[in-house]
């Protein structure tokens, strides 16, 4: 039977709305550089999110980052929003468009080898298998209908590169997906548009108007701002490989709604890439991960309810009747029962 996980949903959904953005980006910037497309886009994405949660919060307030992750949220917006842009750009100048969507595949696969082989997340055979069906179905769907000069190594390369890049970021974004997601997508946004935007105007790009300026930017927030925020919490419920996984249908999810929105044609590639890809997401969905397991002490701040494991007290006053966010400490727990490797369950296994 199919187990329903919300962390699987905000995966999804950050699937969805990531393609989407694509098809609704070629609407809207027409002949815009690459350069300054990416960075008003990211822009975007910051400002909006920026701008969201001053009105949660009613007012800006502090982070609450706990001192030790600062480290891995400035390695993901290194690897994330400055080096892997950059050297996606870089790479499209000697790279066709056929062949960079098929390299592009590559992110899906190193992020779940080095969520696997570094930080040692648990790959079961149903795992592996559902990630190479949702790899072979990106793969068939941006599979050059013409053949590839591959020639010219410098540009395949660098997009490449830009993958690895991506997979770091997302490895060390699971490492803070506890702490406030829409500061991490914010932070990630804002700096990522402010570089690439302001290297669009060192290099004299042209500007559009400004009615394409905030389409774009409008684009950027859904399609890359709460695409981010859903990452980001998929990240804390499913751990890095599963959730790369969910998220590597967005090339799917992006050329049918451009087969949808633009008319554009489809033929037997379309519909063998989303069978392979239906298989895979099912083969996730119904994976169980059942076994004996240790909790070792920890302390760290994430809204939570007290469940299973969420058993301590409070020096403030709290009626116990919803969520609530606080610095809090686990115990030693040893206990046997379904689960992914989420925010608790980051344990080895032999």
């Amino acid at each position: 039977m199919i187990f329903s996980n919300r962390a699987a949903l905000f995966a999804l959904g950050a699937a969805i709305l990531f393609g989407a953005s694509t098809p609704f980006a070629k609407l809207l910037v027409g002949d815009m550089s690459p350069l300054l497309l990416a960075g008003l886009l990211y822009l975007g994405s910051g400002v909006g999110l920026g701008l969201v949660r001053l009105i949660r919060d009613r007012g800006w307030r502090a982070s609450q980052l706990p001192p030790g992750e600062w480290p891995w949220l400035l390695g993901a917006i290194l690897f994330g929003g400055v080096l892997g842009p950059l050297a996606l750009m870089f790479g499209l100048t000697s790279t066709s468009g056929s062949s960079a969507s098929l390299l592009l595949n590559l992110e899906a696969v190193l992020t779940a080898t080095i969520a696997w082989l570094v930080f040692k997340e648990s790959a079961d055979k149903r795992l592996v298998w559902g990630m190479v069906a949702i790899v072979a179905g990106g793969v068939v769907l941006s599979w050059p209908s013409q053949s590839s000069n591959f020639s010219d190594w410098a540009g395949p390369v660098l997009v490449g590169i830009a993958c690895l890049c991506w997979a770091i970021d997302n490895n060390l974004t699971r490492k803070v997906s506890a702490s406030d997601a829409l500061f991490i997508a914010c932070s990630k946004g804002v700096v990522a548009g402010l570089v690439n935007t302001s290297m669009a105007v060192v290099l004299d790009v042209p500007l559009p108007g400004f009615a394409t300026i905030a389409g774009t930017m409008t684009v950027g927030l859904l399609g890359y701002g709460f695409s981010l925020v859903m990452f980001v919490l998929a990240l804390r419920g499913l751990g890095t490989a599963r959730t790369g996984a969910y998220f590597s249908t967005a090339p799917f999810i992006g050329a049918a709604v451009a087969l949808l929105m633009l008319g554009e044609p489809t033929g037997l590639a379309f519909w063998v890439a989303a069978a392979l890809m239906g298989v895979g997401v099912w083969l996730h969905l119904t994976e169980v991960h059942d076994h004996m397991h240790d909790h070792e002490p920890m302390a760290h701040t994430h809204s939570h309810s007290h469940d299973a494991h969420h058993q301590h007290t409070h020096d403030f006053e709290w009626t116990g009747d919803k969520a609530h966010v606080h610095l809090h400490t686990h115990g030693f727990l040893h206990h046997h029962h379904r689960h992914f490797p989420d925010i608790h369950h980051r344990h080895g296994h032999s």
